[in-house]
């Protein structure tokens, strides 16, 4: 009897597990469906749309384009029907809608001719900047790389400026807020794609990187360049980034010129002492511009030579036997 009463537990809890996975693997779909819907592109003021109605030449309309107000005019329609924040399957059936009064069953397809309700731009520190027109959903990263992502000169920060909303639709992915925002996110969360730094771009973002702080290493160095500040550069790492000193470099007196307030300071390190940690290595700060300069005597023989030097190869040659 208890082995009964044991069989008929089991069952039960199977029976309830069973019918628990059969649902769970119906909400899945479903999730999944809202998800592909809310990315899909819904048409906006100023888009471009071809609308045809199967056996209806006379109803169809070529490049009707989307006014402020959301709305479109077709024929033998009394009024206005909203297109925006609608997507083309949702808008050919209201159109269907309307024309059931004349006809039975029409078949109407919604075709988005040209994109221009949802444009955002991406300005600054990217590697092609312009205006870009989406044709469903984005999140911040794929934006980027399809703006070829940052530059050299690209800082820490990414920020999205945010239009104000005009408030056509009630709900859904283009309502916003109307008085516009401004957020500020770090760069390489973004690149890493977290999720608090990749929000979705919305229609009229501007998007801008702003160029890094710079530093500039000019002078008896193999590579001078100007460097950007995305992290801490001190005066050693700076020299060795710009390719090292050349020979007959004065690096017992590396030159720094640090603009502030009331005029330029001059400070003077010794990178021999630094690299003996017989010295602080200096911490660059914006606009810095480090100077590695040449010993003055040889510094003069190698401008001779530079003169010289071409003159010299004018010269016709001779042989002594």
């Amino acid at each position: 009897m208890k082995n009964n009463r044991r069989s008929l537990v089991f069952v039960n809890v199977l029976l309830g597990a069973v019918l628990l996975t059969a649902a769970a693997a119906q909400a899945q779909p479903a999730s999944q469906s809202t998800s592909q819907t809310s990315d899909r592109y819904r048409i906006g003021p100023g888009d471009v749309l071809d609308i045809r109605i199967f056996n209806r030449p006379q109803l169809s309309r070529d490049a009707v384009r989307v006014e402020g107000s959301g709305m479109i005019r077709m024929p033998l329609v009394d009024g206005e029907i909203q297109a925006a924040c609608k997507t083309e399957g949702e808008l050919a059936q209201d159109i269907k809608t309307h024309y059931l009064k004349f006809y039975r069953n029409p078949q109407v397809d919604v075709f988005i001719k040209e994109y221009h309700a949802r444009e955002v731009a991406v300005i600054g520190a990217i590697n092609e900047q312009g205006r870009y027109q989406m044709q469903r959903r984005l999140r911040l990263l794929e934006l980027l790389t399809y703006a070829k992502g940052p530059s050299d000169k690209a800082g820490q920060t990414i920020n999205i400026v945010r239009a104000p909303r005009s408030g056509l639709c009630s709900n859904g992915i283009s309502a916003g807020d109307e008085g516009g925002s401004f957020m500020s996110l770090r760069l390489n969360d973004t690149m890493r794609g977290e999720e608090k730094a990749n929000p979705y771009v919305e229609p009229g973002d501007i998007v801008t990187l702003p160029e890094a702080d710079q530093v500039y290493v000019i002078g008896n160095v193999y590579s001078p360049k100007m460097l950007p500040l995305r992290e801490p550069i001190t005066v050693s790492r700076a020299v060795a980034m710009a390719g090292g000193p050349l020979r007959d470099s004065k690096t017992d007196r590396v030159h720094i010129v640090r603009q502030q307030q009331g005029g330029d300071a001059e400070i003077f390190v010794d990178l021999r002492a630094i690299a003996r940690k017989q010295a602080t290595d200096v911490l660059l700060q914006p606009n810095d511009i480090v100077e590695v300069r040449e010993s003055t005597s040889k510094s003069m023989i190698r401008s001779l030579l530079g003169v010289v030097a071409p003159a010299m190869g004018q010269l016709p040659v001779r042989v002594i036997p």
